[in-house]
């Protein structure tokens, strides 16, 4: 396959994954803000939102302040933004136009519908209910893999779609936990207490990752900080999970490997085994932020190592 042929289709699976998980966090946000709260604990809630993406510098150059309905215009809809929603729809789809001939008829199809459409809801009052398009931009995500996972040859064109998403959607699951400590640096997961606030912030994180359920019927108790990092971290039949996520990008990995990728896939292998050998007890030990902290930069490492391998 040509380099250009899999950065395109690396980079449609990564833009679309991104759009989806930026709805999540977006969504996690909205939710918590209509919990009674100060001032001050709302604006530290949607500054989190730009501190996790590390987008603090662009936001401040077009606004003068973080509130609910800046930051999701922002995160949302503003061009300038090339993590925003728009932005990563924008290219997912110019992605799949440029390796049309790698796509099923039904992918291309799904894709180009998803950003004509989107278009059209961005021209209406979506901030009266963004839940709502948050939910439609997670189900669109949602066709979008299905129809890739249920109409592509699962050759090297399929492979590079599913390591792009896996990748994309681990390092985003990281940032998702984290937003935690940039809500309250002072606050350490092993330490919260039991109070109604949190029981609903992270009732709020399993529901963005579609977890509630699968949290209830793994646990069958109450929700514990600690459980739920456990769950998004170390569960490898947890789909959204840290170590779920690695290990399917690994086994795609392996499957397009060449003489020059060796390195790139010993590190994806150390990087699995730390998580199928972890225990959350030393990882919270250790401290929750700056596991993940290191995680981000490792999985950094691997989309470096991806693209200096197979892509242009």
């Amino acid at each position: 396959m040509l380099s250009r042929t899999a950065d395109h289709l690396f980079w449609l699976s990564r833009y679309i994954e991104r759009a989806e998980n930026t709805a999540r966090m977006l969504d996690i946000a909205y939710q918590t803000s209509l919990q009674p709260q100060s001032q001050d604990e709302a604006a530290q809630t949607w500054r989190s939102q730009l501190s996790i993406s590390e987008l603090d510098a662009l936001y401040a150059k077009g606004y003068d302040k973080a509130d609910s309905r800046s930051v999701m215009q922002f995160m949302v809809a503003d061009e300038n933004n090339l993590s925003s929603i728009f932005c990563c729809l924008r290219a997912a789809r110019e992605n799949a136009r440029a390796v049309r001939g790698a796509l099923t008829t039904e992918v291309w199809e799904t894709m180009n519908q998803t950003w004509l459409e989107f278009r059209k809801l961005l021209k209406g009052d979506w901030q009266r209910d963004p839940g709502t398009l948050f939910e439609w931009v997670k189900y669109r995500s949602h066709l979008s893999r299905g129809v890739t996972v249920g109409t592509m040859l699962q050759d090297e064109a399929f492979h590079f779609i599913r390591i792009g998403s896996f990748l994309e959607r681990a390092d985003n699951t990281a940032r998702l936990l984290d937003v935690k400590f940039h809500r309250d640096p002072s606050s350490q997961t092993q330490g919260e207490t039991d109070s109604a606030r949190d029981f609903y912030y992270w009732s709020a994180v399993l529901r963005s990752v579609s977890g509630f359920e699968i949290y209830r019927k793994v646990y069958s108790n109450v929700i514990q900080p600690e459980k739920v990092a456990e769950l998004l971290i170390l569960r490898p039949d947890m789909p959204r999970s840290l170590s779920h996520c690695i290990t399917r990008m690994v086994a795609n990995l392996k499957r397009v490997a060449n003489a020059q990728s060796a390195e790139t896939l010993r590190q994806a292998g150390r990087l699995e085994a730390s998580l199928a050998f972890g225990r959350i007890d030393e990882i919270l030990d250790t401290g929750l932020h700056p596991f993940l902290e290191d995680f981000l930069v490792k999985v950094g490492g691997l989309g470096q190592g991806i693209s200096r391998d197979f892509l242009v």
